[in-house]
């Protein structure tokens, strides 16, 4: 998927390397459990900016967590918010569409 992130389009992608990330992130043992995690629908700013930062990294642009902290995002939280979940539903699926299990 793409985003415009500080002005700039971006391509983001929860690779598999991605969603290994976030597992180390979240000290999780496996993608069931990360699917888990965020299908609660309860996503922290830190949780936002890490699942941001993963997927602009799985997407080919090295950005660190603290710099996609910084970024101006057009929606503010809400509008990361958005991206997040459009991310998460692209890798795990929509509610009708359980997660694929590994």
């Amino acid at each position: 998927m793409e985003a415009v992130l500080d002005g700039r389009a971006h391509r983001l992608c929860l690779t598999l390397g991605a969603l290994a990330e976030l597992e180390d992130a979240f000290a999780l043992d496996d993608v069931s459990s990360l699917a888990q995690r965020f299908g609660s629908g309860r996503l922290s700013a830190r949780d936002l900016t890490r699942i941001i930062g993963a997927a602009l990294r799985g997407g080919g642009t090295p950005a660190t967590d603290e710099e996609v902290a910084a970024m101006a995002i057009d929606g503010g939280a809400a509008g990361a918010a958005r991206i997040a979940a459009d991310l998460l539903t692209a890798a795990f699926g929509g509610p009708e569409e359980p997660a694929a299990r590994p």
